[in-house]
Formats: C-alpha cells, structure tokens, sequence
C-alpha cells in the first residue's frame, strides 16, 4: 500500500467482524503465531479489535504460568529433598569403555565427564547442564554417563527434539556401545505402532538398556523398569512442562541437559545456581572456524559460491524453510547451476526416503541438498561446507547458531551465508550481526540473555506482582 507517498509491504490481520490491523512488514517481529486451542470445525474464535477479550485471554495464560513456576519450585525442592542412587565409582568396565573413544578427548570434555560422574555419585539427584559448542564432544561425554548408569543396573532415557536425530542418535550409541552388550531401541514416528507397543513392553521389563526417543518418551503408556539417568539433548527445543513431565514421573532421577546455545531461562537457573553447569569450550583439533556473512538475496552471488563450493568437490546446503514450495526452489537453482547435482529433504518425507538421501550426500552423490530446517540437529557431514539460509532474519539466534554448527566438521575453510532483506539497523539484522562477530554458542546464548531478558522464574511467581516472564 502507497500511504503518504510512501509504498510499503504489509501483512493483513483480520479481527472479529470487519477490523483489520496492517502491520509493516519491518515490524514482524511483533507478530507470533497463534498456538492453542481450536473449535471442533479447527476454526479460531477471533477477538474484537479494542475489545478486553484478549487481555483476559492473556490474563488466563499468565495465571497457567505462574501454576507451572510454583510447580517447578516444589519439584526443585522436592528432589534436594529426596535421596538418589548413588552410582558406584568407575571400575575396568568403565575405563574400557571409555578408552575405545577413538578420537583424543579435549580437556574440557574430561573434566565435564569427571564432573558429571562425581555428580552421579552423590545421593542427591543430579541436575546438571552440559553446555557445548556444536561439535565439540557433548554427546560422548553424554554415552559414558549413559554407560556409568547402565554398568549400575538402572536403564537410560535419551530425548530428543526430532526423529531425525533421534535415529542418528541411536545409530552412533549402537555402534559405540555394541562391542559391550548394550541393549538399545528407538522411539518415534520412524517406528510402526507395533514395533512401538513391542519396544514399550521391552522398556517395561527391563530387556532394555536405553531408549532413545521424540516427544513419544512423554506419552503416558512409556512405563520404565527402573529408569536411573535421563538425557536431554537439545534441551532449549522442548518447552517447560514437557522437560519436567519426565522428572515428576520419575521423581529422583539423574537429569543431565544437553545444549549448544541454553535458553535465557536455563542460563539464569544455572548462573543462580539452582542447576550446575559444565562448560566444553575447546574446539576439537584441526577445526577451522566457520566463515559468516550476512547478504542481500542475489542470484548471482548465491550461484557463484555455490560454485566455488563445487569447483574444490565440496557440498552444499540451502536452506528453504517451505515445504509447499521447496521443489520449485531446487528447480530454479538446477536452471542457474545445471551441472550441480540437486535433491531436495524435508520433515514430511518418510524414514526410507530421508535415509537414502542421507545415504546420497554421505557418499556424495548430491551436490546440493535443498531442505528445510531438518537439518538443525545431528546431521553431520564433513563434506558440506557451503550453507545458504534464505530469510535468516526469521529465525532466532539460537537456531541459526545450530544450523551453522551443520558445517565446518571437516578440515577445510566453511562458509555461512546468511540472506536477508533486513537493512543494517533493523532488529532482524542485527541479530544477524551478532553470528558475524562470534561462532562462541555460550557467548551467543549470554547475547539473547541479553536481548531477551532472564526469564524470571522463581521470584515473580511468588511475588503474586501478576506477571511472569518466560524467555523461551
């Protein structure tokens, strides 16, 4: 719309009746989506434009959080109080296991592993944040501690956002851990409701060592045997009460937390000390930082170091968030750079066409893998070192931090390039900049503390002043 001489691109919002609210394009970030109920016809009940009906819609949603604060100071209470399982120290089994690690450990990861043993030793739950830089080692240290409370008798629960990472999980534990007798399964959309009934009875009587798993973990029908350590990994992707579910069902277990970039909120429970945190701050040996600019979306310059890419034979990720569109997105690339060898990934795509796709980049069979943010957790290829994300302005630090994290594996100079229409200024491309200035995850996650405030969880909630800040 052209408004005093000036023509700008604006969103419609569309209120009860005939109201409507133009937003400017530039002020997005004041706009979320609507996450709660529907009507049975899947139909929104809209507010009147001026009217108090969202204020009390607001108010009720305030006085959920403030129930679920006091849960959480009564469930952190609880488990002070409460005795755990004090695992046994570290025997031949132990040392064994952790010496067929086939990489060099870094400091960092022996000493957060020494931390976290210790913690698991002492007969008070442990609640501890492993907080690690993509790539630099959480998830080993994760599987010794994982194999300390398996060598204790007790079973193990890793949760996971995603299937796709829950199935590269459970390969990596099954060929860490195959050599010494662990029984491990997986739980997710990838398995058929009958494997899945099969795999829950084999959790039940105890046949079953870990489980790795989604949201699946969460249901009411996951009965453990005698479940002693629960693993989160990428712990700022799953909301409060889904993290605590798993805890007030299992009362005193251990609970140790796994994230490249924590939460405001986390990093403030764990700088108040009401969790402890280990910090993995060396890179491994050999790595090369990745190298992030920020651009204007130009076909050209996209083309060029997409070839630049390909002319030292290496692979490139391009990142478009929509699925309804993603194949005409491969196909106008396939048209500039006809010589490259392109497929396309995405979440609604089944576990056998997503496994041959992996299978395809991994021996380099694709050039060019268009894909939404599938990619984000636990996809590691050494030989993609390009990645092109369209829109980067849409997603928060924290996500583009991971997805940057998906390059610069291997021994080679990565690039990271960052396509958005923001102008320099603008609060979008500033968020930008600040990935430009740091590959640091703790320095990024003490930025959106920063921008975003610390959510305050404890105080407000039983100050009755009427509100709580969630930063998540």
């Amino acid at each position: 719309m052209t408004v005093d001489g000036t023509t700008r691109d604006y969103i419609t919002i569309r209120y009860a009746g005939s109201d409507k609210l133009f937003m400017p394009v530039e002020k997005l970030d004041k706009v979320s989506k609507y996450i709660g109920a529907h009507s049975d016809d899947g139909t929104l009940r809209l507010s009147k434009f001026g009217s108090a009906e969202w204020g009390k819609t607001k108010a009720r949603a305030k006085s959920t959080l403030r129930d679920i604060a006091k849960e959480l100071i009564a469930l952190y209470a609880e488990r002070q109080r409460r005795p755990g399982f004090a695992f046994y120290p570290d025997d031949d089994f132990q040392r064994d296991f952790e010496a067929a690690f086939e990489f060099d450990e870094t400091d960092a990861q022996l000493d957060a592993t020494e931390d976290i043993k210790q913690d698991m030793q002492k007969a008070v739950p442990m609640d501890r944040l492993l907080c690690g830089d993509v790539g630099y080692g959480k998830t080993e240290v994760a599987f010794r501690a994982a194999y300390k409370a398996i060598m204790g008798g007790k079973q193990v629960a890793l949760l996971v956002p995603t299937t796709i990472l829950a199935l590269q999980h459970f390969q990596t534990a099954t060929a860490r851990m195959r050599a010494f007798g662990v029984n491990i399964d997986m739980i997710s959309r990838f398995r058929t409701p009958k494997q899945q009934e099969q795999i829950l009875r084999r959790l039940e009587r105890g046949d079953l060592d870990m489980i790795i798993g989604t949201h699946r973990l969460l249901g009411k029908d996951v009965k453990f045997k005698d479940l002693g350590l629960l693993i989160v990994d990428e712990e700022q992707r799953f909301g409060v009460a889904q993290k605590e579910k798993l805890k007030q069902l299992a009362g005193n277990i251990d609970v140790l937390s796994l994230s490249a970039t924590p939460i405001p909120r986390t990093l403030n429970m764990a700088m108040s000390g009401i969790r402890d945190m280990s910090v993995l701050d060396e890179p491994p040996e050999d790595r090369l930082p990745v190298q992030t600019y920020v651009l204007e979306h130009d076909a050209v310059v996209i083309a060029d170091a997409i070839r630049r890419e390909l002319r030292r034979d290496g692979q490139v990720y391009y990142l478009h968030n929509r699925v309804e569109n993603i194949e005409l997105v491969a196909a106008a690339l396939h048209n500039r750079i006809p010589e490259a060898r392109i497929t396309v990934a995405h979440g609604k795509m089944n576990e056998e066409e997503l496994s041959e796709i992996w299978r395809q980049v991994l021996e380099h069979e694709v050039d060019i893998l268009v894909c939404t943010t599938i990619i984000e957790t636990g996809v590691d290829i050494p030989n993609v070192n390009t990645l092109i994300i369209e829109n980067a302005d849409r997603y928060g630090l924290s996500q583009l931090h991971q997805l940057r994290g998906r390059i610069g594996r291997g021994q080679f100079k990565s690039y990271c390039i960052l396509l958005s229409k923001a102008k320099p200024g603008e609060p979008g491309r500033d968020k930008l900049e600040v990935l430009c200035r740091t590959l640091n995850g703790f320095e990024i996650a003490e930025e959106d503390f920063r921008l975003r405030g610390p959510g305050d969880v404890l105080g407000t909630a039983q100050s009755g002043l009427g509100t709580v800040r969630f930063a998540e």
